[in-house]
Parts: structure tokens; sequence; C-alpha cells
């Protein structure tokens, strides 16, 4: 019960900035907030919209597997986001773009336009909705360990119903907070879901220090004295968390997908100037090393605790956090806490998913950006998709079918790399009909690259593969395009 009470409170929370920042919406409110958004609120808000639910759950497991590298690719965060706020908003913003792949239509043309933001939607819809799978079957499972069955049948045969109920539940809220005031209102949730998070977060941390009898600076000399809280890899270049593969991993990671990404991107467009958006990009991209530094610290310390409890690891990391506080073993403020912490962080991502999609498909696929009934249907739509999706992959229940969802998404952000940087590095022209096929082909002959140099070098390609994607994308564009007049329009 406490479960459902803490979701209701938090929806009604955000119904109530729903109401107050929908008034007199109409489609530039939900597009582009009527460019009015104070960029320190978009700042804070976007650090929540930047961590997902999986991610609240899965960076605390790192640890298991990882040490505490993945700061390396957070530092290569903080130079990504440079590259975004002073080479790519200041595109964005001389053409005054609701869309950031409208750029591609006035650089390359109406072919690699339609190529971008057909990338976009089938990255965002699959990639969104598999990560909100996992919360939502996260959620379910925590209704179900605290009592809640269909008709008090037995957990197995009631944890379906339960599941099918969080997914259109949660689908629906989304929807019913973001349907007039779409970005406006995401500006404002966002700020409120990213201080819910990270109060769940210091809350449970406190709570396992207090486990531990440790004080706060003991918790940091047991975390950084731990075989887990190694941060750095100089000495193998064949580890996926080699340094330089890790940090230069992480630049191209910002640049794809947070700057070329229309659902991270709409939030920094509705600031009232380029500068302010720019302090905005920066001012977050900095934030990035202490918020996961803080939940790697709570892996670590979940870990000892289980070392004095006598319990035994999981053997996925993701399971680490959610073993300890959705089945009570912190107690039931923890169960509240975790529960508050995963709404906001996965509401703060897809929220701001569904409200991409619907832009870019209104603005970019139907190019009837007016057309308020239009947006109104598509969005329904959307919300459909996604909560299909979900239902789709719960169905299969196969995590190769998840694997395989994020493994696609990460192959399609590399063509759009690779377009951007034709349009922004080149004053060529590619030729109109085959950017299409150049963006298909591209992931494929990487995924074939990827089988061979695991047969023959034993070589499994990371984060790099998305710099070959786009540089094939790039390559293939160079080639079949043309030195023409229209680069006048590229940058610089």
């Amino acid at each position: 019960m406490s479960v459902i009470i803490t979701v209701f409170v938090y929806f009604l929370a955000l119904m109530v900035f729903s109401r107050l920042t929908a008034r007199r919406s109409d489609n530039e409110t939900f597009y582009r907030a009527n460019r009015r958004s104070p960029w320190y609120m978009v700042a804070f808000g976007m650090v929540g919209a930047s961590i997902s639910g999986v991610t609240f759950v899965s960076v605390p497991g790192m640890v298991l597997r990882q040490d505490m590298t993945y700061v390396q690719t957070c530092l290569g965060f903080i130079l990504g986001y440079f590259l975004v706020a002073f080479v790519l908003l200041p595109v964005y913003y001389k053409w005054n773009l609701t869309t950031i792949y409208s750029y591609l239509q006035h650089r390359l043309g109406r072919s690699a336009y339609k190529t971008g933001a057909w990338f976009f939607l089938l990255s965002k819809m699959t990639g969104a909705a598999v990560r909100f799978y996992v919360v939502c079957l996260i959620v379910s499972k925590v209704l179900t360990a605290n009592g809640w069955s269909h008709n008090g049948t037995q957990p197995d045969s009631g944890s379906h119903v339960i599941f099918l109920i969080t997914v259109v539940a949660m689908t629906a809220l989304i929807w019913l907070y973001t349907r007039r005031g779409g970005i406006k209102t995401l500006v404002w949730t966002d700020t409120f879901q990213t201080l819910c998070m990270f109060t769940a977060l210091f809350l449970i941390i406190m709570q396992v220090m207090g486990m531990l009898d440790l004080s706060v600076g003991e918790a940091v000399s047991a975390i950084a004295g731990n075989e887990h809280s190694r941060m750095f890899v100089f000495d193998d270049w064949f580890s996926r968390q080699n340094f330089w593969k890790q940090f230069l991993s992480g630049i191209f990671i910002v640049v794809v997908m947070t700057g070329l990404d229309q659902d991270m991107m709409q939030k920094n467009l509705t600031c009232k100037s380029l500068r302010e958006a720019q302090k905005d990009m920066c001012t977050y991209g900095f934030a990035f090393v202490p918020a996961n530094l803080l939940f790697m610290s709570l892996g670590v310390l979940l870990v000892l605790l289980a070392q004095k409890q006598a319990i035994p690891l999981p053997q996925n990391g993701d399971e680490l956090l959610p073993m300890f506080a959705a089945t009570g073993r912190l107690g039931l403020a923890v169960i509240v806490f975790f529960t508050i912490g995963i709404v906001a962080a996965s509401f703060s991502s897809a929220d701001s998913a569904l409200t991409a999609m619907t832009t870019s498909y209104c603005v970019d696929i139907k190019q009837q950006p007016e057309d308020e009934q239009l947006r109104k249907r598509v969005h329904i739509g959307m919300a459909v998709v996604f909560m299909l999706i979900i239902l789709l992959v719960y169905a299969v229940n196969s995590t190769s079918v998840i694997d395989a969802i994020y493994i696609l998404c990460s192959y399609t952000y590399g063509p759009l790399l690779g377009l951007f940087a034709f349009a922004l590095l080149t004053k060529r022209m590619p030729s109109d009909r085959y950017v299409p096929f150049i963006a298909i082909a591209s992931p494929v002959v990487c995924y074939l690259l990827n089988i061979l140099a695991i047969q023959l070098a034993d070589y499994h390609f990371g984060y790099e593969l998305l710099m070959l994607n786009g540089a094939l994308t790039f390559a293939g564009l160079w080639i079949t395009g043309k030195s023409a007049s229209a680069g006048k329009d590229a940058i610089g």
C-alpha cells in the first residue's frame, strides 16, 4: 500500500506542475516553451532527465564487474558537453530550429532530413520503451513482493496482471501531465523529479551507512579503501575499461546521444538565448561526475553491507540495489525512497521521450507544426505505441530480445553522427537518393566488423563502435557526394 500511495502522491504533485504551466498553451508552448525557460532550471532538470530509471538501478551495480571505472566515461562527458555547447548549439540557435533535424534539410537536403528524423524515432521509441519496461518490471515486482496480487491469487499468476496495470497506469500518467504543456511542463517537472531522485539517493545512502555503523568520514574512507574503488585503467588496451576508450567514448556518447538527440536537446532549445543555453549545458555537464560518483559509492556500500550480513552478491549487477531496497532488507522507508527514486528517474526520461517523438513526427515527418489537433493525436498515438512495445517485450520475456534492442539503438545513433559531421565539417552535398542506403549500410557493416574482430582477434568493440559507425556514414556521404554552392550553408 505504501508504494501505491507514494506513486499517487508523486503523480498529484506532477499534475499540479502541469496545471500551472499549461495555461494558455499552444503548439509553440508544447514544442519550445515559448523560449522562456530559466537556464538554471533546465540545467538542474537535465541531470535527472539524463539519468533514467535503469541508470538509477544499474550504476550502483556496475562496481561488481567494472569497479568505479565508469567515472572515466563521465570525465569524457564533460568535454562532450562543451563541444555540444560551443559547436552544435550555435548552429541550432542560428537557424531558430524547433527540431534539430531541420538543420539537415537546410544543409544536406530533404532525404538526409527525413533519414535523420526516422533514425531518431526508431532509436528513441525502442530504447526508451525498453528502459521503461525494466522500470515497470521492478515496480511491479515491488508491488507483488509487498502483497499485491490479482484477486488474492498466487504471486506468479497475479504478477502478469500487476505488470499490465503498472505499464498502462504509468504510461497514462505521463501522457496526462504532458498532453497540454509539453516541453514547458517538462522543464518544471524535471526539476522536481531531479530533486526527488537525489533526495531518495541521499536517504538510501544514509540508511545503508547507518546499518554499517559508519559516519560520513568513515564511509568515504571505507569506499576509498575498497577493492571496487578503482577508477582508472591505463595498462590494458584490450580492456573495455581502458581509460582512453572510456574517455573518448564518453565524448562521442554525449555528442551523439545528447547533441544529436531531439529528446535531450529540446529542453536546451527552450532557453531565452544561446548564451543561456550554453551556460545550462556546461553546468549540468560538470554535474555528471559527482552525480555518478554518488551512485557508484552507494554500490560499494551495498557490497560492504552484503559482506557484513553474509548475503551472496548477485551475478547480475542490476540486481544489487533492488536486492536490498525493494525487498525490505533496509526497511519500509527505503522501499518508499527507492520507489520515488526510480519513478522520478524513469518519468523524467520517458516523458521527454514521448514529447520529443511527438515533436519530431509533427515537425519533421508530417511537416505540420501549426496543426494542434495533429499534435494531440500523435501524442496519444506515441503513448499507445510506447505501451505496446513494452508489453511485447514482456510477452516475449527474453533477455536476448532486450539485448538486441539495446544493440540496435547503439547502432542507429552512428548514422546521425555521420550525417551531422558531414553537414558541419564539409561543403559537399550528398547524393540525395543514396543517403538512406548509406545510413542503413553503415550499422550493418559495423555489425559484421564486430563479429569478424571477435573471431580473428578476440577483440570486442565497445563504445568505440559508435565512432566507427559515424565514420563509415561520413565516408559514404563523401564518396557519393560532390562539391556544390549549397555548401555555403555549412557552419564556418
